[in-house]
């Protein structure tokens, strides 16, 4: 496959990032895996998949960790990506996990903050606490997960929810729901989607007719998977490995230029939505 750039997406700040970024889902909780994942993630950068996601949810701060170490002394090369619980997601609450967060990765700034998904606290009090981390210059800028239209409307009439830089959704070709309403709506405001899980976890790949059109372009199914949701305007696909040959097969799915014929065979396998789907989430 020809090496071509990986497309670039402009979140509401001007700040551009590459439309494949990498994820650490499960990251952090084997010691034994450390040294794979963090030459993993150093691999991805070296290909140009400089935003790496992470939460503090994941592994209990374990996957921060690994970040903080593999981007020792690249850290200018690096888009940062955490989340917040939402029960940590007061206003005080907030900004003591930005800073436990902070310091697990060794950075004085994430570059976009995440709340997890919606919990008991105030909208109000979450986005208050986001925008004096945003004045403080321990964050660059937030946004949400796991949020529906309603939810998304909902933030845009809290004071400062207009602020909203992304929101980071369950998303592949098993899971289309959101293109029927909550994708076309953020495409409009021109708030960046991430789509995370982007292959199921491995749960789609063995589906014939993903097989076919992969083996058509010589290509993995993994490949076709995310090539299918590069195609899409305005979304971030943050595939996770442990693997810096996998990381390299993902960087390679930006290179497939799939015809309109099997793009459609790939519809009529997984197909689109026809009515509005609650959200799904994993």
């Amino acid at each position: 496959m020809q090496d071509d750039a990986i497309p670039i997406i402009r979140f509401p700040n001007g700040i551009e990032v590459p439309a494949l970024g990498q994820g650490t889902w499960n990251m952090g909780e084997e010691p034994s895996e450390a040294k794979s994942e963090m030459e993993s993630l150093r691999a991805g950068l070296d290909l140009g998949m400089t935003l790496i996601d992470t939460a503090e949810m994941y592994a209990d701060g374990g996957a921060e960790r690994i970040v903080g170490e593999a981007i020792r002394g690249r850290r200018e090369e690096v888009f940062v990506v955490s989340k917040v619980y939402p029960w940590s997601a007061s206003r005080s609450g907030t900004i003591g996990a930005c800073e436990h967060s902070l310091s697990r990765l060794g950075i004085d700034r994430i570059d976009l903050y995440l709340l997890h998904w919606r919990g008991d606290h105030p909208l109000s009090e979450t986005v208050e606490a986001f925008e004096e981390l945003k004045a403080s210059g321990k964050i660059g800028a937030w946004g949400v997960s796991n949020f529906d239209e309603d939810d998304m409307k909902e933030l845009l009439g809290v004071p400062g929810g207009r602020n909203v830089a992304a929101n980071q959704v369950l998303y592949n070709l098993s899971r289309r729901g959101i293109e029927y309403d909550l994708l076309p709506w953020c495409q409009e405001r021109q708030i960046p989607v991430m789509a995370y899980s982007p292959i199921e976890q491995g749960r789609i790949l063995h589906h014939p007719e993903l097989i076919r059109v992969a083996k058509a372009y010589q290509a993995t199914p993994a490949q076709v998977a995310l090539a299918f949701l590069l195609e899409r305007d305005d979304v971030i696909v943050i595939p996770k490995t442990s693997s810096a040959a996998r990381a390299a097969e993902n960087r390679d799915a930006v290179s497939l230029d799939i015809t309109n014929e099997d793009w459609a065979a790939l519809d009529a396998a997984f197909p689109p939505p026809a009515r509005k789907k609650p959200l799904e989430m994993l």
